[in-house]
């Protein structure tokens, strides 16, 4: 797999029906994995979007999230820049170079659904996720 360049969404509670949304516009495949099949099956954030995938048969990528209790939601600025594939070396050495300078609001370090992440808003205010996907 190359690496990949897609925008990331993110919604309050409405992420689920955004990207059916979305789907029904662009067609494709929509895969959505929430909070609670993730670690948190009785937490209040069980049933958000913790991530959605949208790959569309022309080609385009779009992902998206629920922003978490307690996190930061501010509509107009609910996006950030994705980059993810399995090519590690390319993959963290973009992220050296986008962190640089920045902040870094998630380490890039392996994470519970077994990939290796991390989150940043680099030195001009750009929010950036960057995900080596592991071999299945």
């Amino acid at each position: 797999m190359a690496s990949v360049l897609n925008p990331y969404l993110s919604f309050r509670d409405d992420a689920r029906q955004a990207m059916e949304f979305y789907q029904s516009v662009f067609g494709g495949t929509l895969k959505v994995n929430t909070f609670g099949e993730f670690g948190s099956p009785d937490g209040a954030d069980a049933k958000k979007i913790m991530h959605a995938q949208l790959e569309a048969e022309n080609g385009f990528t779009l992902m998206a999230s629920d922003t978490p209790a307690g996190m930061e939601h501010n509509p107009g600025t609910n996006i950030s820049v994705s980059l993810s594939g399995d090519d590690a070396e390319d993959l963290r050495g973009y992220w050296e170079k986008l962190s640089a300078g920045g902040t870094v609001s998630v380490p890039f370090e392996k994470q519970m659904w077994g990939d290796e992440f991390g989150a940043c808003v680099d030195k001009f205010g750009i929010p950036w996720m960057v995900n080596v996907v592991q071999p299945a």
